[in-house]
């Protein structure tokens, strides 16, 4: 049986052999004791390609996104976050359950501006709001397709929130992606920012691990909320390895995914049953709207598989496709075809 041409997500790869050998060969102790040599050290480097002062490596992302929401913010305060972010669609309700707060979303294709936060923000002494104390930025943005979020807007929006005295946290999970689509560097996207996370488990392919950035401080008391949600681990060299390994190895390449997720844009973009606009895809997510008379998301998601190519429904008439560093160049273009194929039907 042919191996499927997977392109449900950038979180389906397997270590390659290089990073299965250094994680085979990584020195450990007990991080809960700070004694993990090999985490102490990727958490340094991260600190450092972010330009924090102190970094701190969790499980998932979704544990480093709750952890940041439970340190920055208290019970009942308002989040002022993009439409459909990560942190109100993607993490089962986390946001209220664990840190007690409420979201505001603004702006439109995982964007917004200055003006739209000012706009949304709550004062801390209103007799009826709950105060905004927190913004949060995603970039790259998951549901808009992983557009990169302009750094132009992230530096007013960042000092228009500390003027009120609001936090401000980068859900950079794939900010690897927008490192490379824009030029710039880690530090560079992060530096508005007071707390900033990346995942080691998306786009650079560890089998695990997510890092918060930020002051000193702030990641001490990570520390503490990461043990109470369960994510303090013993030997996590092991997984930290992974991640030192995808720094060394894996940055660089993600412009070969990009470059794949273009091609499979171009090729839908083309089908009079797919909407998308090709200029947008710049980083290696692919979302397109199907078109009336085309069969709905289900369908599509369906036929793909029957025919070798996985996908994923993202609303009733809605598909993501996520290139990553386990498809080739030839089986992107080949599960293009056959998403165009399923599409037009027969």
């Amino acid at each position: 049986m042919n191996t499927p041409i997977d392109l449900r997500s950038d979180t389906v790869t397997r270590p390659t052999p290089g990073m299965r050998a250094a994680m085979a060969a990584a020195v450990v102790g007990d991080d809960q004791f700070g004694e993990d040599p090999t985490v102490n050290e990727l958490q340094a480097r991260i600190a450092a390609l972010v330009g924090k002062e102190s970094a701190l490596w969790l499980p998932s992302g979704t544990m480093a996104n709750q952890v940041a929401l439970r340190a920055l913010t208290r019970p009942g305060d308002d989040v002022v976050v993009s439409r459909e972010s990560h942190a109100v669609w993607h993490e089962k309700g986390g946001g209220g359950a664990n840190a007690g707060v409420q979201f505001t979303e603004v702006g439109q294709g995982g964007r917004f501006t200055a003006d739209e936060f000012v706009a949304a923000v709550k004062p801390r002494d209103h007799m009826l709001y709950p105060p905004t104390t927190l913004v949060e930025v995603e970039n790259t943005h998951n549901r808009a397709g992983g557009i990169v979020f302009a750094q132009e807007d992230a530096s007013r929006i960042c000092a228009a929130a500390r003027e009120r005295r609001i936090t401000s946290f980068l859900d950079g999970a794939r900010l690897w992606n927008a490192a490379i689509a824009s030029g710039r560097t880690l530090a560079d996207l992060a530096a508005p920012f007071d707390v900033a996370a990346v995942a080691l488990s998306k786009g650079l392919g560890a089998p695990a691990g997510s890092m918060l950035a930020g002051p000193r401080d702030v990641m001490s008391d990570c520390i503490r909320h990461r043990r109470m949600f369960g994510g303090a681990m013993r030997q996590v060299g092991i997984l930290a390895a992974a991640g030192l390994y995808a720094l060394d190895h894996h940055i660089e390449r993600l412009a070969d995914d990009h470059a794949n997720a273009a091609l499979i844009a171009k090729r839908l973009a083309a089908c009079p049953r797919c909407a998308l606009d090709a200029a947008d895809v710049r980083t290696n997510i692919v979302i397109f709207t199907l078109a009336p008379g085309a069969p709905d998301a289900a369908a599509v998601v369906a036929g793909a598989r029957a025919k070798g190519v996985l996908v994923v429904a993202f609303g009733p008439r809605t598909v993501r496709a996520v290139t990553h560093l386990d498809v080739t160049r030839d089986q992107c273009e080949r599960a293009a075809d056959v998403i165009v194929a399923v599409v037009s039907g027969p």
